[in-house]
């Protein structure tokens, strides 16, 4: 590694899961996007889309949903309102409406999925 400061310190992420159906039907409707789904010796998981960093709906043992920790931001594409406003209609709850960040750094949003974890979008509009 360089000694040049680091830009791209996020590389993947998990989503602990318990219900792995319910759970990838919630995000497929809210992002409108197919998820695809996998298995591995003691976990089950479905990936996100990507054409550059993702992560992955994760059931297995020790991976507990949670509504307190590390919040993970999805992107909420040109506004994050689209997204959010399919949160309730999918099974979730919306934590915090549309908010601007301020400084020019866009918009973010808390919601709650199906699974009881706390997750945030962003966009810039």
């Amino acid at each position: 590694m360089s000694d040049e400061a680091r830009t791209d310190v996020v590389a993947w992420f998990d989503i602990p899961v318990t219900d792995l159906d319910r759970a990838t039907a919630f995000y497929g409707a809210i992002l409108q996007a197919e998820l695809t789904r996998y298995s591995a010796p003691g976990i089950e998981g479905a990936l996100f889309p990507t054409t550059g960093l993702s992560g992955t709906l994760l059931k297995g043992e020790g991976f507990v949903p949670s509504h307190a920790g590390s919040v993970v931001y999805l992107d909420g594409g040109d506004d994050l309102s689209t997204v959010l406003d399919r949160v309730e209609a999918a099974g979730g709850t919306v934590l915090l409406p549309k908010r601007e960040i301020g400084g020019g750094r866009g918009y973010f949003a808390y919601f709650q999925d199906t699974e009881g974890n706390r997750i945030g979008l962003h966009s810039a509009g």
